[in-house]
């Protein structure tokens, strides 16, 4: 049985992902925890002025968010009546990173599904400040799910490697999973960007993703962002797995060379792996 976190802030995008996982694992045996973090000095003064009389703000914050949740479940069952899925509700008072560290730790979490943007929906903010937090602070898989995306079948998987990257037997497992459910293709794209002082390569892809159907790409001098962005233009795929071994590369990779300038706009789900 897995167990897949689904963190939720009961925005839309998040119940877009949320659903786009029960897509995902269609077939399978899985347990879907759903977690709903929230930090008590996020509150404003409304929410204490229009509390019912007698009650804490923690109470009545409590009650909304657990009904919330309860509908969130109820949602979830509806949806996938014929699946052999169970559904956990949990509330948390406490920061996101911390709230799905616990949770990825107590319940042996194998994946976060989660939306690229948190309740503001902010058109021009490619990951909102919560995935990028959970991104570089929890060392899970996490599957991030661009707004308003709906569900494809996977017929290929693209995976992105920098030559500093080395794939680990974790990803390289999760990563075959996937393929072969879905009778996939992995297309792997070797990127070698210019002025980046480069380790000694060491990755064999033919060797680790042996049996499977294989397809290999490289791009040399050319920026991460703008190699993936043309790809993905070029050849469809369904799914882009990264892998992030330094915080370095994940900002080049979203940001390009200037962190006030967003260079790559995931137009399909991105699988980010930790090394």
């Amino acid at each position: 049985m897995k167990n897949i976190l689904l963190p939720t802030d009961f925005s839309g995008n998040s119940k877009n992902a949320i659903q786009y996982a029960l897509k995902f694992f269609e077939g399978e045996n899985c347990t879907f925890h759903i977690l709903n973090s929230q930090k008590p000095t996020g509150y404003i003064t409304a929410d204490v002025l229009y509390g019912a009389p007698g009650t804490s703000i923690y109470e009545g914050i409590l009650n909304d968010n657990k009904k919330a949740l309860e509908n969130m479940v109820q949602f979830c069952e509806s949806n996938s009546e014929k699946e052999n899925f169970t559904f956990i509700p949990k509330l948390d008072f406490d920061n996101i990173v911390d709230a799905i560290n616990q949770a990825v730790a107590l319940n042996n979490i194998e994946l976060i599904v989660m939306g690229s943007n948190g309740a503001t929906g902010a058109a021009e903010v490619l990951f909102g400040s919560n995935t990028l937090k959970v991104i570089r602070n929890v060392d899970c898989p996490v599957l991030i799910v661009p707004e308003d995306y709906t569900f494809e079948n996977i017929e290929a998987v693209l995976l992105s490697l920098n030559y500093q990257n080395e794939v680990s037997k974790e990803s390289v497992s999760l990563i075959t999973e996937i393929v072969k459910k879905n009778g996939a293709s992995l297309k792997i794209l070797e990127i070698e960007e210019e002025d980046i002082q480069l380790a000694a390569q060491t990755n064999q892809p033919e060797r680790s993703f042996k049996g499977l159907n294989l397809e290999q790409y490289s791009i040399k001098n050319i920026p991460a962002s703008v190699a993936i962005n043309a790809f993905e233009q070029l050849i469809p795929v369904q799914l882009h797995a990264m892998i992030v071994e330094r915080k370095s590369f994940l900002d080049r990779f979203i940001f390009g060379s200037e962190t006030s300038k967003i260079s790559y706009g995931s137009p399909i789900p991105l699988l980010v792996l930790h090394h």
